[in-house]
This record gives structure tokens, sequence and C-alpha cells, in this order.
């Protein structure tokens, strides 16, 4: 068990914070930790390898510096040189996410998301493919994309919130406390920002005390019934309509001037 990370990565940091738990430190607090496709292939990377250790029983997903992430890297190609194959064409990029995020679901052990300051479109993603969510009570959650760009590339808002909330949250792009995320079902508990850390971990700790084979049963027997109410095939079905977003002619407009576009839609 050590005190401090250690790097394993430039982009991602490791530490063992508890007996038989991992924590991944999301390592560009200069761009906000926003998820590059080199970031998101370490992060899947690391994930998998967990997986594969009998000396970790569960994983925390957090970011470094003072927020969790601002979503995806925008400024670089998000299909340069991607972790895995997904087919081509139009909405290759919602697909490619999509799997992505759903692999995380289909790891033996859990993966719980530890959430502080901004977690923005893309992040709240990733913070939702785990398996438990714990944010500080003052977290700033959002998806404001959806004013001027796309919906969800893993649009989870309606098979996770609920129509009404993920009709409100869709339409307006407005932005959600950590208090406010575990009233709708986003988090699990909300703490205040001092105690994350220490409380997270404790929650980790509990988790990592009961034998991995069971827990991935307990984990399994969750997704699974979730997969028969066709929460996968929901998610799916959403996913390819960001590539159709970007067609529209509004979002042509956006991408010739984003700071017009921006202005008007936050008006």
């Amino acid at each position: 068990m050590t005190d401090h990370p250690e790097t394993t990565a430039a982009l991602l940091l490791t530490d063992r914070p508890a007996e038989h738990v991992a924590r991944l430190t999301l390592n560009r607090p200069d761009k906000r930790n926003a998820i590059s496709t080199p970031l998101r292939a370490e992060l899947l990377a690391a994930l998998a390898a967990h997986d594969r250790d009998p000396d970790i029983h569960v994983t925390i997903v957090r970011g470094a510096g003072p927020c969790f992430s601002a979503g995806y890297d925008l400024s670089g190609g998000l299909m340069d040189d991607p972790p895995f194959h997904t087919a081509p064409g139009d909405g290759q990029w919602a697909r490619h996410v999509t799997d992505a995020w759903f692999s995380i679901w289909d790891l033996a052990k859990p993966v719980i998301a530890q959430v502080h300051g901004l977690c923005i479109a893309g992040a709240t993603e990733l913070a939702q493919a785990c398996d438990l969510v714990y944010v500080a009570e003052d977290a700033r959650i959002s998806y404001p994309v959806v004013r001027v760009a796309s919906p969800p590339d893993w649009p989870y808002h309606p098979t996770m919130l609920g129509m009404r909330r993920a009709m409100e949250l869709l339409l307006t792009g407005d932005e959600l406390s950590g208090v406010e995320a575990v009233e709708i079902g986003w988090a699990n508990k909300a703490f205040p920002g001092d105690e994350l850390d220490e409380r997270v971990i404790a929650v980790a700790a509990r988790i990592a005390r009961i034998a991995p084979d069971l827990t991935q049963i307990n984990k399994r027997g969750v997704h699974r019934q979730m997969d028969v109410w066709g929460i996968r095939a929901a998610i799916r079905s959403g996913s390819e309509l960001q590539a159709l977003a970007g067609h529209q002619a509004s979002v042509q407009a956006f991408k010739a001037d984003p700071l017009a576009a921006m202005k008007r839609a936050n008006r």
C-alpha cells in the first residue's frame, strides 16, 4: 500500500490506497483532464489489467487537480490511433465510445467514479460507465454540448435517470451540483469535497473485503437484469444520432463560428 501515486504513464497515475483497492487518476490537470484518445487507451488498458490482477478487487477512477474531467479532448483527433477497431463510416465515433464504456460494465471487478469539480459531457459518460459514482457536494456536472453540437455520444440519460429528468437535462444542457446529482440518481452519494477521498476509499475497502468471485457474480447479476430490460439496446439506439446531428444546419453554423453559437445558446 502506498500513500502517493506512482506514475505508470504520463497521462495516468496509479496507487493502492487500501488493501486490494487500486486507484487510477486522470493526469492532465493543465487540460482539465480532457479525455484524449491516448488517455482513453491508457485507462481502458489499466482497467483490463486490474481485472486480471488477483490482488486488486476494486478500482477507483478520479481526476487530478481541480476537477474530474472537462470531457472529450476536441483539440485532437478522437479517432486517431484508437484503442480498438470500430466499423468505419458515419457514426464511427459514437459506436466507438459506446463499446468502450460498455467494456467497463463487462469487467469482472467493480469500478468506482470519484467526481469533484467539473464533470462535463464525455466525462459524465465515463462516470456513468462505472458501477458506483460518488461526488463532491459542490461538483459541477453537465452536458452543455447539447446546446450547440450534438446529443450525447453514449446516451445514458433516459435509461439511467428516467424520461422527465433526461428530457430536462438534454433540452437545457443545465448543470447539476453533486447534491442534485444524487437526488436524481446520477450518483450514489455526495460528500464534502475535503472528505471525498477518504469516504470513497472507505466504500472501496468495504467492497474489497468481499470475495471477488462473489462480487463478480453480484455485479454481473445487476448488469444482466438491466440487459433484459433493454438498457444496452436503448443506449445503442440513440448513440448514432450524434452523427446525424453533425449534418444539421445549426451544427454547421457552430463549427463555422463556435464562439457566436455558444453565445446565442447561453443567453
